[in-house]
């Protein structure tokens, strides 16, 4: 172990949560005894807060959350950091995903997704449909839950309130890559940025926000330089942190633009608890 990090940044889906969206009992272990060692562990997700506790228990141990891409940054359970989506954009990419028949949720940077009563139907009828063999099971189960489990707030007029994020979906990869170019034309007269971690899904965020400046904060809250962090993720929004931090690891389930950039890529995937076996092998001598 020739690289010792003063904290280490983990995303959660693909990375943290096997493919059922769960965090392993020896992975929470792991990352407590690390965290016992002084070097203190970040969760970096496309994640909201509440959505977080979904996967991981509300009693787990860190010392920084970064949430929605960059979109809001706490220590402690209190914001350090808040970015706000304009409504203008939400309601224009709204518009447009009504349109082209996407699923979509708005994320308020508190409280519950919202999508409008209007558009229930054909996002029910998409998710009651049998998942698609080239959609990740994980990304499907969290959009089983949104739907039938009542997790979003159908709503007939947008509140005024502050929102973090957009995370649009359809389970057609084609209708996908053609809407997202439809968001790019749209850029011209919007300031926004997009970000997607399968190729059915993208999120919509405030331009010049991403994984990398919620890092920075905690970093600079800590006073530690990027150089001494080590990153671990497995998609293209982990991209910014990985150029960021000093030592960034791929996972083995991980895309190619990721491995491309990384120091090492972990022995195992996020459904053979990948990260808890790559950080109990590097830190062995450390926590023997």
């Amino acid at each position: 172990m020739s690289f010792i990090p003063k904290a280490i940044c983990l995303d959660m889906d693909g990375t943290l949560l096997n493919n059922h969206n769960k965090i392993s009992v020896s992975t929470i272990k792991i990352i407590e005894k690390i965290r016992n060692k002084g070097i203190k562990v970040f969760i970096v997700t496309g994640r909201s807060l509440e959505e977080i506790y979904e996967a991981a228990p509300r009693d787990i141990k860190l010392d920084g959350v970064v949430t929605a891409n960059g979109m809001i940054t706490y220590v402690d359970g209190k914001k350090i950091l808040e970015h706000e989506l304009s409504t203008s954009v939400v309601n224009k990419v709204i518009k447009s995903a009504r349109h082209h028949q996407i699923y979509y949720e708005v994320h308020p940077n508190d409280g519950r997704r919202l999508s409008f009563e209007e558009d229930k139907g054909y996002m029910t009828d998409m998710i009651d449909n049998n998942k698609p063999d080239e959609v990740g099971i994980n990304e499907w189960l969290d959009r089983e839950i949104a739907i039938k489990e009542n997790d979003i707030d159908w709503i007939t007029e947008l509140p005024d309130q502050k929102y973090s994020k957009m995370y649009c979906f359809s389970t057609s990869r084609e209708t996908m890559k053609q809407w997202i170019r439809e968001l790019e034309e749209m850029k011209m007269e919007e300031d926004f940025t997009t970000s997607s971690s399968s190729y059915h899904n993208v999120e919509v965020m405030v331009a010049g926000v991403n994984k990398a400046t919620g890092i920075k904060a905690l970093l600079q809250q800590y006073d530690i330089e990027p150089a001494d962090a080590m990153a671990i993720g497995d998609s293209n929004n982990d991209l910014p942190m990985m150029r960021f931090v000093g030592y960034p690891v791929g996972m083995k389930n991980g895309t190619d633009q990721i491995k491309e950039l990384v120091k090492e890529v972990t022995t195992y995937t996020n459904d053979q608890e990948g990260v808890y076996h790559y950080l109990a092998d590097y830190f062995y001598c450390m926590l023997k």
